[in-house]
């Protein structure tokens, strides 16, 4: 079991290089993909205190369904192209939206809800296997600071947990 705290540590930045030195230790190949993905957001949520949501939707060539998560009760479905994790998932970029009340079609599964950055899961043959949402109640929660790590972390996923 991987001992995980943030405490005096200073900045995001210190955060997530405390994640990426103790996340491959987190991770075993033969593991179970969901237990994996499961531990993973309870991680992120552990680690970083402005994280009110955190979780994966997995796309099943024609949705995304709700995945593993740590939060409150979120939406269970949603469509390609379609709030931030559809957009993200359609285009396969990773979306930071710093207002959520700004973005053009938002899916308000919590009304707390302030800030979000969704990153596109794909995998190493190229096809969408999700995205991972992360939100919180507080505006510009996330940044270049926070896609640069995520991307790390699920590129880390990607190898060692999610099979194709």
């Amino acid at each position: 079991m991987v001992e995980f705290s943030t405490q005096g540590l200073a900045d995001k930045k210190e955060i997530y290089e405390q994640i990426l030195s103790q996340v491959e230790h987190l991770f075993d190949e033969s593991d179970n993909q969901l237990s994996g993905l499961s531990n993973f957001t309870a991680l992120i949520k552990q680690a970083l205190g402005y994280v009110s949501w955190v979780g994966f939707y997995i796309y099943d060539g024609s949705r995304l369904y709700l995945g593993p998560f740590q939060g409150k009760v979120a939406c269970t479905s949603i469509a390609i192209g379609k709030g931030v994790c559809g957009t993200s998932a359609e285009k396969r970029e990773t979306v930071i939206v710093p207002d959520v009340d700004k973005f053009p079609g938002h899916i308000a599964c919590d009304s707390a809800s302030r800030s979000e950055i969704v990153l596109p899961v794909v995998l190493q043959d190229g096809s969408l296997y999700g995205v991972l949402d992360l939100d919180s109640t507080e505006y510009n929660s996330f940044d270049d600071t926070d896609a640069e790590y995520l991307s790390k972390l699920v590129e880390i996923l990607t190898k060692k947990v999610i099979k194709l």
